[in-house]
């Protein structure tokens, strides 16, 4: 019998047997799966979006909103089944510094507290800005008088925020700290470091004396924080004396941070910063860690797992479809998988995408989320594990979008 590329077989002496592999071809595969659309609460003019999940499961959507006379506002909203509540505020003011790449956050802590921060001007230099943050005790409705998580009051650069729970689920934070460097980092030409560094607060809500975590990073890549069940774990872009700008964790243990380590050797050198970090996601004490890399020529998002909360990592996965600009996003499944989240071109501009990978190296297929743009207004898409689906936030034109991904 001769094979029929379209599928069946040709043959006279059989019409039985070819009628059922004519229906066995017609019936319907397994479906992608489907990524659908879910009505943004936020407005036209609104930007800079994040995700975060609170212990019960509730995710809570927030942006920034631009507003009269150079005004910002910060609002949020949560999921509510296939919707989202009506946005509330969690602060508003003046002389913001508003940035595509160094956005505000929401984080939803154990007790049901939330907190938020954002950046406000500090001095005449481009990059002088301080770092906010308020808390809520109520779901949101009020918030207590912003402070500044550092002390060194210098009117040089402060922000790409990592907000987390700390031990006994206090408030902890770490950020890109520039107090060393003059005339802000694009005026730096390696004379001076960024700084990695950490703080908790205390019940009273002021923040304890912040700490250095690494003396010398990459100047302005997102930082991104996880709790896996033996501590948190912090991962950022470093930077090597030799300009390596590969991706390192630090981790908290009994109180005391590990020394860096990198999470896998790419070999990235490169004069100058991609304004692209990395994300960290846990279950247990699996971790999962996507970047964007560009060693070698090569551009390319990949992911790494670990099974020991984050001291050791196994080879990396590659995530993207093979042209890939990063801004990446992860979770961590209960099964060990992972869903990636990233910005990847197309013929006809950019797409933000989903895909899944184990740490073996089995992917699954890549899913569209949303065509995108590449410029700078688009931001960061933010990504985000619910009950039974990944809720997925990104820039589309002039305002935030969102969706969600059904976990089969």
């Amino acid at each position: 019998m001769a094979r029929d590329r379209s599928c069946g077989f040709r043959s006279a002496a059989m019409p039985l047997i070819f009628s059922f592999i004519l229906l066995a071809c017609a019936a319907p595969r397994p479906a992608a799966a489907q990524v659908r659309q879910l009505p943004s609460p936020a407005p036209e003019q609104s930007a800079q979006p994040n995700l975060a999940v609170g212990r019960d499961g509730r995710v809570y959507l927030s942006w920034v909103e631009r507003l009269p006379e150079k005004r910002f506002a910060l609002r949020f909203s949560t999921k509510e089944g296939a919707r989202w509540s009506a946005p509330r505020t969690a602060a508003e003011g003046q002389d913001w510094f508003v940035n595509w790449a160094d956005f505000p956050t929401l984080a939803a802590l154990p007790d049901g507290s939330l907190a938020a921060h954002w950046l406000v001007r500090s001095g005449p230099a481009v990059y002088a800005h301080d770092v906010k943050v308020s808390r809520s005790t109520d779901g949101g409705r009020t918030w207590s008088e912003p402070v500044t998580p550092h002390g060194d009051g210098t009117p040089t650069e402060h922000g790409f925020v990592s907000m987390f729970p700390a031990a006994g689920g206090a408030l902890a934070a770490v950020w890109l700290d520039g107090r060393g460097i003059k005339g802000g980092h694009h005026g730096n030409h390696g004379r001076d470091n960024m700084t990695l560094r950490f703080t908790a607060f205390g019940r009273d809500g002021r923040p304890r004396p912040d700490a250095l975590l690494d003396e010398r990073v990459c100047e302005c890549c997102q930082t991104s924080a996880a709790v896996t069940s033996e501590g948190p774990v912090v991962v950022y872009r470093d930077r090597s004396a030799e300009e390596i700008r590969d991706i390192s964790i630090v981790r908290l243990r009994g109180g005391r941070w590990s020394a860096p380590a990198t999470v896998h050797q790419d070999g990235w050198k490169l004069d100058g910063c991609p304004v692209n970090g990395p994300a960290v996601a846990a279950e247990g004490r699996r971790v999962v860690v996507a970047w964007y890399t560009g060693a070698g020529e090569r551009f390319r998002v990949q992911a790494a797992f670990s099974e020991d909360a984050g001291e050791s990592f196994g080879p990396p996965v590659r995530v993207d479809d093979g042209e890939p600009t990063g801004r990446v996003g992860v979770v961590a499944l209960k099964d060990g998988s992972a869903v990636v989240s990233w910005m990847e071109k197309t013929a006809g501009g950019v797409e933000v995408r989903l895909r899944r990978v184990r740490p073996g190296g089995k992917r699954g297929e890549s899913v569209s989320v949303a065509a995108t743009a590449e410029a700078r207004a688009s931001g960061y898409p933010r990504v985000v594990k619910a009950k039974d689906s990944v809720v997925v936030a990104w820039v589309g034109g002039t305002r935030v979008l969102t969706a969600e991904m059904p976990l089969r």
